[in-house]
């Protein structure tokens, strides 16, 4: 039943679309109000403050960068949300502001209540001398030398300051002509190789843990760099640049060399956005404004800069278990812990597995077993992003050695991990693996894993389709799901699609699969519109889809008329949603969720009714224009009836989550869903496999 407040909200607007960079905005508060929620540990708060920052960082960088072209450009076309980029950019940068000041408010907070946990970032003149003396040390052996200040003047021109580091700006004055009308003007780069927090030498007698910010530090000795000259003002600031990569794949003769290049122009990207230390001197900031001609898009922090080093900073502090999350052990999955041979298991029975509560391991050891088997002839697999010490890389290396057929598709394009793509990519070819970069203009997004097997006469395909990375670190912080299987259809269709990748095959007919760009959407309308047909009919008709965004204008209005057809539509979508739900006449049977936990929810799953005989899939693609159109993607059925049970099992106990879900409403805002007399998180509950899998 609406409640009253709910009811007021939907009276205040009269919106078909929401705007898909507004959208992102409250993705990000809530966030922030994991920050903000006294019920969780303090060093976790302290983790999403940092999160935060991150977004941020990103969403400046792409998402309004490219709002900032357009009006550039003078591009006046209204987005399918009624917005033009002239008006968007303001509210982005107003809503931003104020997600700025909460989340610079939220850290006062922390950092108080941080202290009375005896953890303390303190400045440099709270401490005693003998500390301020091992900080001196510190400086003078380990920061100075690696410290470079650069002056502007008539003859040095203004030097190139990197995106998101940060640096202080100084303003000072000749000793020997403090009558100098002009002020003399230099930067200096705070280096990002050295530890942000330094921790200081605890105090006789004491068990604070003491710790400060190498900017301060730098600050305290600013004059070391300055012979002659004394500072009169000292000030952070620090630049977000365009760094979105505009590719021309079709001219560039080395997709991999093109690539390096447009890594290297992202340090001189146009500017963003200009974040300031608070009290910044006018002189320097002045100066500033006119380099990076930013006037209206300047952020003044009342707290330190950047705050992602909070992240670093809530591990680097030494025990403290009561405060943070307890830790969970991912288990291995049950089906393969009887028997070593994990080829014999699946030609038994299909697998699903669930991250992070169970264990990426079971990945591992499958390629690894596939690398060692001498009947394993090839092996085929798409990589996004990959971890540091990816155990998969070395599998795929071995495998290759071992004379087995490798082909891996790396997509070099995967924003922010270019550069580790292509250092992965360089070393596996230099194991003998064949590395495909895609096809021309689309970013290869699949997640799948194919291993072709002889046995006695024949060969057996062995798949794995996966909603997330082949990336062992950040499968134990996202939800994800992948399927082991060796069903001949989804076989077959592995084969065709790593074909049409790498080949020149012409579009399949898939028997199992929807494949992105060409044939994903029109699947999806398919199923959405018979269930609309089961509906109108007075059949059981139902659509749960499980997704990180949903912005794509077209899938927005099929779902409304799913709707309108009497479907019920309950949408779990982390972050970005530009549809409306519970409009009258439009929307009234959507419902939309959203999960901000421990975990980032990342799983794409999608259920349909479909007359009684539930049909379950597994994607790679979330429901956005980019992964529809622009790039491969891939979406596989769960054939299994016990595994599709599992699914569903896994759905309903998101649905029911009452404490950490939030509830969309018509005008774009989220509230939180009323927990009552029985809360239920079902990422704590999901800790207990045994209950729904």
């Amino acid at each position: 039943m609406e409640s009253a407040s709910e009811r007021k909200m939907t009276e205040l607007t009269e919106l078909k679309y929401l705007n898909r960079d507004l959208s992102w905005i409250e993705f990000n508060r809530r966030v922030l109000e994991e920050a903000q929620d006294h019920t969780t540990p303090l060093l976790e708060r302290i983790k999403f403050l940092s999160i935060v920052s991150s977004n941020l960082d990103e969403f400046m960088s792409v998402r309004v960068a490219g709002v900032q072209d357009q009006v550039k450009a003078k591009y006046t076309k209204e987005d399918f949300a009624g917005y033009t980029p002239q008006v968007l950019l303001k509210k982005i940068m107003k809503r931003s502001s104020q997600t700025v000041q909460a989340q610079y408010k939220t850290y006062k907070e922390l950092i108080r209540l941080l202290a009375k946990e005896q953890v303390m970032l303190t400045d440099y003149d709270s401490l005693n001398q003998s500390q301020q003396r091992s900080l001196d040390e510190y400086y003078h052996d380990i920061v100075f030398p690696v410290l470079t200040p650069m002056a502007v003047d008539q003859s040095r021109p203004f030097p190139l300051v990197h995106s998101l580091g940060i640096y202080l700006a100084v303003v000072l004055h000749r000793d020997d002509d403090p009558s100098d009308v002009e002020p003399y003007f230099a930067i200096i780069q705070v280096p990002s190789i050295l530890n942000r927090c330094i921790e200081v030498p605890v105090r006789q007698n004491s068990k604070k843990r003491e710790y400060i910010l190498l900017e301060q530090l730098i600050k305290r000795h600013i004059d070391t760099l300055f012979s002659g000259y004394t500072p009169i003002a000292v000030h952070g600031f620090r630049i977000t640049r365009n760094a979105d990569l505009t590719l021309n794949e079709e001219g560039a003769e080395d997709l991999l060399e093109e690539i390096e290049k447009e890594i290297r122009r992202r340090r001189w990207g146009a500017p963003v956005r200009l974040e300031i230390e608070q009290g910044m001197h006018p002189y320097s900031l002045g100066i500033l404004k006119d380099e990076f001609e930013i006037e209206n898009h300047v952020f003044d922090m009342d707290g330190p800069l950047d705050l992602t080093f909070l992240m670093k900073f809530s591990g680097q502090v030494p025990g403290l278990e009561n405060l943070r999350y307890p830790k969970v052990t991912p288990v291995y999955p049950a089906e393969f812990q009887d028997s070593d041979d994990l080829f014999a298991i699946l030609r038994q029975q299909d697998v699903l597995i669930h991250h992070p509560y169970e264990s990426f391991d079971a990945v591992n050891d499958f390629l690894e077993q596939a690398a060692e088997d001498p009947k394993v002839l090839a092996i085929k697999m798409t990589l996004y992003r990959v971890s540091g010490n990816s155990p998969i890389i070395q599998s795929l290396a071995k495998a290759a050695e071992a004379g087995k057929q490798v082909t891996v598709v790396v997509e070099l394009k995967a924003r922010f991990d270019e550069e580790r793509n292509i250092a992965w990519a360089r070393q596996l070819e230099k194991t003998g693996c064949h590395v495909v970069y895609g096809l021309v203009g689309l970013k290869t997004h699949a997640k799948i894993l194919l291993i072709v097997r002889q046995e006695m006469n024949y060969l057996r395909r062995y798949v794995h389709v996966s909603t997330g990375n082949y990336n062992d670190s950040t499968a134990r912080l996202y939800t994800d799901t992948g399927l082991f299987t060796t069903h001949p259809i989804i076989g077959e269709d592995a084969s065709a699609l790593f074909n049409e990748i790498t080949g020149y095959s012409t579009p399949h007919d898939w028997r199992a699969f929807a494949v992105a760009p060409s044939g994903l959407q029109d699947r999806l309308f398919e199923l959405i519109d018979r269930e609309a047909a089961n509906a109108r009919q007075g059949k059981p008709a139902k659509i749960i889809a499980r997704m990180n965004s949903l912005s794509n204008q077209d899938m927005v209005d099929q779902l409304y008329k799913a709707s309108q057809a009497g479907v019920q539509i309950d949408l779990i979508i982390r972050g970005v949603c530009c549809l409306c739900p519970g409009v009258k006449g439009l929307s009234e049977n959507i419902r939309v969720y959203s999960i901000v936990d421990r975990y980032l929810e990342h799983s794409r799953i999608v259920y349909f009714e479909n007359d009684g005989n539930p049909e379950l899939y597994l994607s790679s693609a979330d429901w956005m224009t980019r992964n529809l159109t622009r790039r491969i993607e891939l979406m596989c059925p769960v054939f299994d009836y016990r595994l599709k049970q599992s699914l569903i099992n896994l759905l309903e106990l998101t649905l029911y989550d009452n404490v950490k879900a939030r509830k969309l409403l018509p005008s774009g805002q989220y509230i939180r869903v009323d927990s009552g007399k029985n809360p239920l998180r079902s990422q704590f509950a999901a800790e207990d496999i045994s209950s729904w899998k």
